[in-house]
């Protein structure tokens, strides 16, 4: 079986691309126990300081994996949709998503999880669940953090489409840049994170993401089982 998610480690920098362009990447049992194991592999890699997650392909990420949902694989998506949350912000090293295309309903997860997110302008954002018969519930433990109140009334109940300078005006990414920018902005950001010593990045993260852990653990166990009754194939035809 071929790998849907890469590692590499360069300058101090580990690499994760999501490559998974037949589906989009969207996050399917194999790519989300992938991308979950170079996590963990970066994490405990002394080579490197800084994580980042990017994407081959035109779109960074589609959301959960439907058609494995149809065979009865929700309940355990979900859940492992909430632990890549949990691993992304509980790590002991900075998480860097690089956007340069468009991230759709489950794959806002790893972007409200993430510590610096930069996105190319051209880049486009959208809560579908309601559209599917769903609710953004997994994913909540982390947006919620990271939105106004508001803001996530809005986005979430009308299920429209917004692009990346909206998401950076409403704190779900850290910035926008021209698409042409992207990747010089994306390697500035981890130049500067690399020269930051181990104990100092780690002891910051810890502060900074101390109350998104703390809503994670109080509620990823609840919102990865309180699913809709409607049938995973009731979704399918919705979308």
């Amino acid at each position: 079986m071929s790998e849907l998610v890469h590692l590499d480690v360069v300058d101090q920098v580990a690499t994760i691309t999501l490559d998974s362009d037949h589906n989009r990447n969207a996050l399917s049992k194999q790519s989300s126990t992938e991308l979950a194991a170079h996590l963990a592999t970066a994490d405990a890699d002394a080579q490197a300081r800084a994580i980042l997650i990017r994407s081959a392909g035109r779109v960074f990420c589609s959301g959960a994996d439907l058609s494995e949902a149809a065979g009865g694989g929700m309940a355990e998506g979900a859940a492992a949709l909430v632990a890549l949350q949990r691993q992304i912000a509980a790590g002991q090293k900075p998480v860097v998503v690089e956007l340069a295309g468009p991230v759709r309903a489950g794959g806002l997860g790893i972007v409200g999880a993430a510590d610096l997110v930069i996105a190319a302008e051209s880049v486009t954002f959208q809560l579908t669940e309601v559209r599917l018969g769903l609710a953004p519930a997994v994913i909540s433990v982390s947006l919620l953090q990271r939105f106004t109140d508001r803001a996530a009334g809005d986005l979430f109940l009308t299920a429209r489409t917004f692009g990346a300078a909206e998401a950076a005006s409403v704190g779900l990414i850290t910035r926008a840049v021209a698409d042409q920018d992207l990747e010089g902005e994306v390697a500035r950001v981890l130049a500067d994170l690399v020269k930051g010593y181990p104990q100092g990045l780690r002891e910051t993260k810890k502060l900074l993401n101390h109350d998104l852990l703390a809503r994670i653990d109080a509620l990823g166990d609840h919102v990865a089982v309180s699913l809709p009754s409607c049938s995973p194939a009731t979704r399918l035809a919705q979308r």
